[in-house]
């Protein structure tokens, strides 16, 4: 698997809330409670994240990290499925192939 591919397809998603392909962008009930303005701020620091490293990113494909907002934790995490999201991506670094899913949780939602 090409993993730089994969990086920068899941940056672009991350980043921009587009990616070449099929993409969802989910957010969880401990997102959805707050106030739009939070939401967008939230949002924000995950666009803006870039500390992928050893301890949070072993695979070097930027699929999950932790931000804090507010002095709660948020996890973000890219899920790989195939075009009809009932098994995984036979290839990730594939945008044709592939729907990538960004979900944006509380921590203690994990």
């Amino acid at each position: 698997m090409n993993t730089n591919k994969i990086a920068e397809l899941n940056d672009n998603l991350r980043k921009h809330m587009w990616s070449p392909g099929h993409n969802k962008v989910v957010l969880t009930r401990g997102v959805c409670v707050l106030p739009l303005t939070e939401q967008m701020l939230l949002m924000k620091k995950i666009q803006d994240f870039d500390n992928f490293n050893a301890a949070n990113d072993p695979y070097k494909i930027h699929d999950f990290a932790k931000v804090e907002h507010n002095g709660t934790d948020y996890f973000f995490k890219i899920d790989f499925y195939n075009e009809t999201m009932d098994a995984g991506s036979d290839d990730p670094s594939n945008p044709d192939i592939t729907t990538r899913v960004l979900t944006i949780m509380r921590a203690d939602e994990y």
